[in-house]
Formats: C-alpha cells, sequence, structure tokens
C-alpha cells in the first residue's frame, strides 16, 4: 500500500534476502505500478504489521540451494491524510528492514547440515512500499535500497548472498484485497526475481546472478485490529482544470474595445450652426432711425429783428 500496502514488500525482502529480492523483479510488471490511475489508502495515520500468511513459508532460491523460513515480516504506517492519497501514480511509503528466521533462529537449507542467516539493513537508504490501485487488479512494489539485504550460509558451504548489489531494486505482486473473514496481503507466491551477488568456496553458486523469491504476507492493522487496510481509487488531481481556463477570456477582450471606439456616433452633426444662424440678432430693428437730429434743429430760438 503505497508506504501502508509496502507491507508486502518488506515481507519479499524479509523472506530471506535473496527472496525479497527475487519477489520484486518477476510477477507484476513496475509499469503497473507507475500507472496513473489516483490511488488511495486507508486508514489514513494506521499502523500496519506484514507477515508470512498462518502456515506458509517464505522461500528463496540461488542455484540449487534453497533457503526456506518460517518467519518473515516488517512494519510500516499509512501516511496521515492528505498524504495518503496520490493523484497520479502509487502512493509510496517507507517501510522497516524485512526480518528472516526459523522459530527464532537460522533458516534451513536443502544442504544437508547448511542454514541460512539473514540480516537486513537500511544503510544505503530506506525500503519503501508502494501501493498502486487497479481497478483490475491493485499491486504492490518493494524497493530494497543498495545491499539492503545480507544472507550468510554457514555449515558444509560457507558462502555470502548480497541482494541488490549494485544499486536499488524493485519488485511487485498483486495486492490481495480483505474480506470479512481474512486480512489483505501481497502475494509473491508465484515468485519474482531479483539481483544477487554471491561470494564465497568452490561449493557456493558463485556464478548466480539473480534469485528467486517466493512468499505471501497478510497485513494486519496494528493501530485498529478491527480496520483493515485497503488500496482503493483516489480522486483525480484538481490541476488540470484550473489550468485550461485560460482559453474563453482571449476573444471577448479584442471585439468589444472597437465598436466603442467608431466615430460614427460622435459626429459633429448636432454642433450644425444652422439653429444658432445669427438671424434673430440682426440688427434691423435697432437701426438709430429715431435719433435721428431732425427734431432739434434750433429753428425756434433765432432771434427777432
Amino acid at each position: 500500500m503505497n508506504r501502508s500496502r509496502t507491507p508486502a514488500a518488506r515481507y519479499a525482502r524479509s523472506a530471506g534476502v535473496a527472496i525479497l529480492v527475487a519477489a520484486g523483479t518477476v510477477a507484476l510488471p513496475v509499469s503497473r505500478a507507475l500507472a496513473a490511475e489516483p490511488t488511495t489508502v486507508t486508514p489514513a495515520g494506521h499502523e500496519y504489521v506484514a507477515a508470512l500468511a498462518p502456515g506458509t513459508t517464505a522461500t528463496f532460491l540461488v542455484g540449487t540451494t534453497t533457503v526456506t523460513c518460517n518467519e518473515s515480516g516488517n512494519t510500516g504506517a499509512v501516511p496521515a491524510e492528505p498524504a495518503n492519497s496520490s493523484a497520479d501514480g502509487p502512493l509510496v511509503s517507507d517501510l522497516t528492514p524485512a526480518t528472516f528466521s526459523n522459530n527464532g533462529g537460522a533458516c534451513p537449507t536443502n544442504v544437508l547440515f547448511t542454514t541460512a542467516r539473514t540480516v537486513s539493513n537500511s544503510t544505503n537508504g530506506a525500503w519503501t512500499i508502494g501501493l498502486q490501485y487497479d481497478p483490475a487488479g491493485s499491486t504492490g512494489t518493494m524497493t530494497i535500497p543498495q545491499a539492503g539485504v545480507v544472507t550468510t550460509i554457514s555449515g558444509l558451504a560457507s558462502c555470502t548472498v548480497t541482494v541488490a548489489p549494485d544499486g536499488p531494486a524493485a519488485f511487485s505482486g498483486p495486492w490481495v484485497p480483505g474480506t470479512e473473514s481474512s486480512p489483505p496481503a501481497l502475494d509473491f507466491s508465484a515468485g519474482v526475481s531479483l539481483p544477487i551477488r554471491v561470494t564465497g568456496g568452490l561449493t557456493c553458486p558463485t556464478g548466480a546472478t539473480t534469485a528467486t523469491f517466493r512468499a505471501r504476507y497478510v497485513i494486519t492493522d496494528s493501530t485498529d485490529p478491527a480496520q483493515q487496510i485497503t488500496v482503493g481509487p483516489g480522486a483525480p488531481g484538481p490541476e488540470p482544470t484550473p489550468t485550461e481556463t485560460t482559453g474563453p477570456t482571449d476573444p471577448p477582450s479584442d471585439p468589444p474595445t472597437d465598436p466603442p471606439t467608431d466615430p460614427g456616433p460622435t459626429d459633429p452633426a448636432p454642433t450644425d450652426p444652422g439653429p444658432t444662424d445669427p438671424g434673430p440678432t440682426d440688427p434691423g430693428p435697432t437701426d438709430p432711425g429715431p435719433t435721428d437730429p431732425g427734431p432739434t434743429d434750433p429753428g425756434p430760438s433765432e432771434s427777432p429783428a
């Protein structure tokens, strides 16, 4: 579960360094985990434990040597909201390095008087699980950091098997949803392949470059055992909607500014001087006729002879 569903991945890793490695490569291609389906893992913030399904074992095949462990697992947590959702791909979260043992001790092999002890680490990086929802079947992809699993074989043969010797190794498996009677699981039982490097004496499979891992891990909600970890559809990202609204704003901004500036309506027709012609101000009536000096003639004031 992306981070939370990663338990399965952890398991695989635990299932014997090689086992985990093998699990990662074969079954489900990473392309599935990278699908763009939105993914949400719940319950948000809950911790979980990944362990081998009851009655099963984790096996690791290197060359002709098989290591079998009846105990394997790791722990993780579903990110708190809103980080428990991914809008365009797997939800990835950290896991603790996987553990492998047989009744608390070294795991037996198919070689007489030979056992194997596996130690996982996060020296070169974190263990992660990426959970990807898919309506056709969700998956979990676990990533083991470089040299994150080292198995030492002791007895008649003395060998060291290092998983992911040259860099991080990822492997995928189907995520099996839980039911009312069983918890969800991350299934690598079909077998997956992971890169390895083998060193040791002549009896060691030093020519082997891959190992096959098989295991089935059940995931238990340790925060609330009454609930189950789920990998489901998430809400698509909102980014596309807001970024595509630029188109509609282009056409309106241009045409509206042209008509208003058309000089047609502002033509100076109303300012035609016709009605304002100075006709009424014609000086005709104001002609100075009455001021004619005729009547003021000094005739009567002439002195008598």
